[in-house]
């Protein structure tokens, strides 16, 4: 994607029109033009008109299934009243499939719909009387053989109590007390990676950052001193890693406190995050800005060209999404956001984590890549079932460095691999062919094959060689069985921030309680649920007891059980004293992202 942003801080309605001109291949033709309104945002439903010229007998019109997470979501559930008009006469219109509409008519045909959007979180699209939230995807219809036309979108009657703010373009022209403006990208499938927060929020700049970066917060109780410096650290260090920024300009959009959903969605130009304390922020943000190359513009064939209508299966997640985890905790302990032992922890959580989920022994890192539009099942979550291709892709890329740099004795490293991708398919306009082209450039770097390695732990499910690998780099890694207390119950926080039970064990002390899936907990212990409950159920001991009150069928249950008692094999990484002088380098140079090289990387 090629989009040149530039942001002006603008002044925002409870009434927005939205979208689009120019035509195929001529940059000033109106083409598509959308109006949306958010004119009760209490009601959070956007009223949608989508204006097609130069129709001719017919028009097919569709509503992506799947964007932001890698699940068809059907957007199109959303919508209410789709009816087609062409000048003031109704339009016949005709239902496909789910997602598909064939409308007939000569000219311009108009689209009115409304959708319903109150889903928090930056994978999703929201309207409250706080503030809009749009994932332009989820709410926008597309003519499927016009995608490549340039977009704008009119924002017009802006009031003064809210702004808006995208990496989409905005251009405003001020006449009396509103704003005429309109954001604008050169095709549909920029502006669906454009998503836009209107309200009223607070915005800055990071002071002295190259190019521009521009923090957009939306939330209470957040502190702009830590945020300003995690933030700058974080893309200062990755610019300089991958040897340059791949933007002129890029935004931050962040969601902070209670009810700010969780996780954080790349995109080309921007990220939207959202987090429930500013002290969870870095993690997430060293994550996603990474993401800026790899993904983003290191990106795998098998997930292009984007075909919004069905699943895109590629077995390059656990590098796309893992190794993107392995250098968000290089970026935290190399910029001194995390200390060594902080570095130390995470990957041992890694490891344990991978290990102690059975399907780890024959469940490869790119059959959980390919099996990613499973994750929307809670059974397919399991231990027994899956394990996540950001676990096992964040200590392979850990392994992967390690191996590199001793076949180079510490001159190369992963960096190295990254920075040579970003050269031979970003910067060419190339796709990589999945784990393929990873090896490749991994084996062009050390100058020695990797057909092995790949074979059986990226293809295959062989169990990881920790010892002999981390004990190149001065490390060992400790197994220790503890007895430990658990729920035996999971849940998770759906869309609207209820902690709804997704699983129970059948054999449990809950179960026997009587807790079943899809009880929605609303009090815990007399209060509210923990934020953190792996973290609860840590400093628990077995026989605690716990109460719930659960709502089941609109009625209110209270139960009471002890909590239960399993045994768990827990990883530590540490340093080995004895380790030789070549290791001691390759450990400092994973922890400094440094290398014997002469190019100063």
């Amino acid at each position: 994607m090629n989009l040149l942003p530039a942001w002006k801080r603008l002044r925002t309605p409870f009434l927005l029109c939205f979208l689009a001109l120019l035509a195929l291949g001529s940059a000033g033709k109106a083409t598509i033009q959308y109006t949306v309104s958010l004119e009760h945002p209490e009601q959070h439903l956007f009223h949608v008109t989508m204006t097609i010229p130069e129709v001719k007998g017919e028009v097919t019109v569709q509503m992506a299934a799947w964007n932001a997470l890698y699940q068809i979501r059907d957007f199109s559930a959303h919508l209410q009243q789709v009816e087609a008009f062409v000048g003031a006469e109704k339009a016949p219109i005709e239902k496909l499939d789910k997602q598909t509409w064939r409308i007939d008519g000569n000219g311009t045909v108009t689209v009115r719909y409304a959708t319903y959007w109150d889903e928090v979180g930056p994978f999703g699209t929201q309207l409250n009387s706080e503030h809009a939230f749009i994932n332009p995807a989820m709410i926008l219809f597309y003519v499927p053989d016009r995608q490549a036309e340039a977009v704008s979108v009119p924002l017009n009657e802006i009031a003064s109590d809210w702004r808006i703010q995208s990496a989409a373009r905005i251009i405003c022209a001020h006449s009396g007390p509103h704003s005429a403006c309109s954001a604008e990208s050169p095709s549909y499938g920029t502006f669906a990676d454009s998503p836009m927060e209107i309200g009223k929020f607070q915005e800055f700049d990071l002071p002295g950052a190259l190019p521009r970066v521009t923090v957009v917060v939306h939330g209470e109780k957040w502190r702009r001193k830590l945020i300003e410096e995690d933030l700058k650290k974080i893309c200062e260090y990755e610019i300089k890693l991958m040897d340059g920024a791949p933007f002129d300009h890029y935004m931050f959009l962040l969601h902070i406190g209670k009810g700010a959903g969780g996780g954080g969605m790349e995109h080309s130009f921007s990220t939207a995050i959202g987090v429930s304390s500013d002290e969870y922020l870095a993690s997430v943000a060293a994550h996603e800005f990474f993401h800026l190359w790899n993904v983003k513009r290191i990106r795998p064939a098998s997930l292009e060209p984007v075909d919004y209508t069905k699943e895109q299966y590629t077995r390059a997640l656990w590098f796309a999404e893992g190794v993107t985890s392995t250098y968000g905790s290089y970026t935290l302990v190399r910029t001194g956001i995390w200390n060594k032992d902080h570095f130390y922890d995470d990957l041992s959580e890694q490891i344990t984590e991978l290990e102690g989920r059975p399907a780890n022994r024959w469940q490869s890192a790119e059959q959980s890549s390919l099996d990613a539009w499973l994750e929307k099942y809670p059974l397919y979550n399991q231990p027994e079932v899956s394990v996540s291709y950001y676990t096992k892709g964040q200590v392979l890329g850990d392994l992967l460095d390690i191996l590199i740099r001793d076949r180079t004795n510490n001159a190369k490293s992963l960096d190295d691999v990254l920075r040579s991708m970003n050269q031979d398919f970003a910067k060419q306009g190339k796709f990589y062919r999945d784990s393929l082209d990873v090896r490749l450039e991994a084996e062009k770097v050390a100058g020695s094959s990797f057909e092995e390695f790949f074979q059986k732990y990226v293809a295959g499910s062989e169990p990881f060689p920790y010892q002999q690998i981390l004990g190149l780099a001065g490390l060992k890694l400790q197994a220790t069985e503890q007895r430990r207390a658990t729920l035996g119950f999971s849940a998770e926080r759906d869309p609207s921030g209820a902690l709804a039970v997704k699983s129970v064990d059948p054999d449990g002390l809950a179960a026997q309680a009587g807790l079943r899936v899809g009880d929605v907990i609303v009090a815990w212990n007399g209060g509210e649920p923990p934020r953190r409950i792996g973290r609860w159920i840590y400093e628990q001991k077995p026989g605690d007891m716990l109460k719930l009150k659960v709502r089941r069928e609109e009625k209110e249950i209270s139960m009471e059980f002890p909590v239960g008692e399993m045994k768990e094999t827990v990883y530590a990484v540490f340093e080995d004293p004895e380790a030789g002088g070549k290791a001691r380098n390759i450990r400092e140079g994973l922890l400094r992202g440094e290398t014997a090289s002469a190019n100063g990387h």
